[in-house]
């Protein structure tokens, strides 16, 4: 077998479009992702009967989905849902979107619920709107133990992005891919994925370690 590695060099730019792509629907998606995910979770804690039902609703449905299958759905029935056609990168990312928040809600419930009720009903004492309380006094410690998890998140996501290569995102994973077909380097280019993802990706998990023990709260 004749490994040829100069292939990953010939299409270095392109590569590192893909790349850029990748960490731009990253940063996009949790862009959307956190507050929106907060306000599901303000909303299944604290809304109207209704509200909370819809918001419940949406959370347990995406997050018991495929993502793969949302990122189908978002290509091929959103559009006649809106009666709008998306890009692909659009589509991508909100497949991504509505994916992430599902999870993030669920986070940022978990976390409001760990504060103790107490703390809540003596700030209402105090004078202050339940929104008040919440801004300023419950949500506040809640991110400090959600922290971790909304790190990994984060990490986990990085590596779904490749998954919207299946509706020709142009990002790492569907560059790699493409440049697989063109020049019949199999080994090369899934090796050269691979360790891009891996340089990229390792730095994160080890910050999330940091994030973990700077962070641990104990009760």
């Amino acid at each position: 077998m004749t490994l040829d590695w100069a292939v990953v060099w010939q299409h270095r730019d392109a590569l590192l479009a893909g790349t850029r792509t990748t960490i731009l629907l990253t940063f996009a998606t949790m862009a959307i992702a956190l507050p929106c995910g907060a306000l599901v979770a303000v909303l299944r804690l604290y809304g109207w009967e209704p509200v909370r039902a819809v918001a419940t609703a949406y959370v347990e449905f995406f997050r018991n989905l495929p993502l793969i299958l949302v990122v189908y759905w978002a290509f091929y029935v959103l559009p006649i849902l809106i009666g709008l056609g998306l890009s692909p990168f659009a589509t991508g990312l909100a497949a991504l979107a509505l994916n992430v928040t599902a999870y993030n809600a669920e986070t940022f419930r978990a976390g409001i619920n760990s504060i103790r009720r107490g703390q809540m009903e003596a700030a209402m004492a105090l004078g202050m709107s339940r929104a008040q309380a919440l801004r300023r006094v419950v949500i506040p410690q809640a991110l400090r133990r959600i922290l971790p998890v909304l790190a990994s998140t984060w990490v986990s996501l990085f590596k779904d992005t490749s998954l919207v290569s299946v509706i020709a995102v142009t990002e790492l994973a569907y560059v790699s891919m493409q440049i697989r077909a063109q020049t019949f380097r199999v080994l090369e280019m899934l090796t050269a994925m691979a360790t891009i993802y891996w340089l990229l990706g390792y730095p994160q998990a080890k910050l999330v370690d940091w994030i973990q023990r700077r962070y641990k709260v104990s009760e």
